[in-house]
């Protein structure tokens, strides 16, 4: 599959409370987005991808300090990723990467074949009901024991097709639903918990090698400083964290 052309973006100053909001349903599809969330990153990987990054508008927003307008007007939920788009805010990171891919130019990251996209949607699945959370859960026990038979179904379903080594073969949604999660994780607990995820799963470390290849995906990364610091405090507000990442939401801490 080829990719669009990237086009490499500056980050802008995350809009706060203290920010006017942009000039709403003028026609002008938007992404809002925090940088440092891993579900609107999802969204943001896929616009990249397919090359629409003048098409697609950034637009950061600083969760530790949001501005009221962002409820009121854009996402009554309040979170990110929401994109704006032909007069309607979408909302999910899975239902926006499958939106952006189906009603934008550029090339498809899905695959036509049936038993492809069946083995995709099942992976779609177990990202968000089963892997986040189970690793997630895993921070206040022994992630090594308790997250051993996640990445195991991880490293099992890269095997499931040989034409290349990405989940489906070719590079698709399931990549971009998963990386955003692996990285943080991968990071964090090689830091923290001297855990390295890839040890014995040699599909696992050949597929994040593959990823970090990719500049639409690398330059959304956030730094691993952040990450570690961020999830020491996921450990010692467990409670809030969790109940958020349960509901498929992000939070920030001032």
């Amino acid at each position: 599959m080829a990719l669009s052309p990237l086009l490499v973006e500056d980050r802008q100053v995350p809009l706060d409370a203290t920010s006017d909001p942009p000039t709403l349903f003028d026609g002008t599809t938007r992404l809002y987005i925090s940088y440092t969330c891993p579900f609107a990153q999802r969204v943001w990987i896929t616009r990249n991808l397919k090359g629409l990054q003048e098409k697609i508008k950034l637009v950061p927003i600083d969760l530790s300090n949001r501005p009221a307008w962002f409820k009121e007007k854009v996402n009554p939920a309040n979170k990110v990723p929401a994109l704006e788009h032909n007069g309607k805010i979408i909302g999910e990171s899975i239902g926006l990467i499958k939106y952006v891919d189906n009603n934008f130019d550029g090339p498809s990251l899905y695959p036509e074949d049936p038993a492809r996209r069946d083995f995709g949607e099942e992976m779609l699945k177990y990202v968000d009901t089963t892997f986040i959370k189970s690793v997630f859960g895993s921070f206040k026990g022994d992630p090594a024991k308790d997250t051993e038979s996640v990445f195991d179904h991880v490293e099992n379903a890269l095997q499931k097709f040989d034409d290349g080594p990405f989940f489906l073969g070719e590079l698709s949604l399931v990549d971009v639903a998963y990386i955003t999660f692996i990285q943080r994780f991968q990071v964090f607990l090689g830091e923290v918990f001297k855990y390295d995820i890839v040890v014995g799963r040699p599909k696992l470390a050949a597929w994040i090698a593959e990823m970090n290849k990719m500049v639409a995906y690398t330059q959304t990364k956030t730094d691993s400083e952040y990450v570690i610091n961020f999830f020491k405090k996921f450990i010692v507000n467990s409670e809030r964290v969790f109940e958020a990442v349960w509901h498929m939401t992000w939070v920030d801490y001032d």
